[in-house]
């Protein structure tokens, strides 16, 4: 399935809206349809080259998003599709998480990070 993506290709270079295809949920894996979608310091740090990333390959930049669960896969068992979600998708989330956020169990964002969608693909 494609879907359109803002992608990093080079340092102190714009972002370059192009279609993507990405694979269904699989695993641990929920597809969100995104509704609304942060940038913060740490995805301009990647398009100014001073992120922690390897910046040898595209990026699709943005870990801080709302919206709706499309799709999940056969792991994940505490959302479905149509559930309503706010999601911080970053590296210290997940499995074996230590995040009081993750762990606590007390909102969707957590939910959904435990769940599995704290996977990074990127565009070939």
């Amino acid at each position: 399935m494609d879907m359109q993506a803002a992608v990093f290709r080079k340092v102190n270079e714009p972002l370059t809206v192009e279609s993507v295809e990405i694979d269904k949920p699989w695993g641990r894996e929920v597809l969100v349809r995104t509704a609304a979608t942060g940038v913060c310091h740490s995805d301009l740090h990647v398009v100014d080259g001073v992120g922690r990333f390897p910046l040898d390959k595209p990026i699709v930049l943005g870990h801080e998003g709302a919206g709706v669960v499309e799709a999940v896969g056969a792991e994940v068992t505490t959302v479905q599709p149509g559930d309503h979600v706010v999601a911080c998708l970053s590296g210290f989330c997940g499995r074996g998480s230590r995040s009081r956020v993750c762990r606590s169990g007390s909102s969707s964002a957590s939910r959904a990070t435990r769940s599995g969608c704290c996977s990074t693909r990127t565009p070939s």
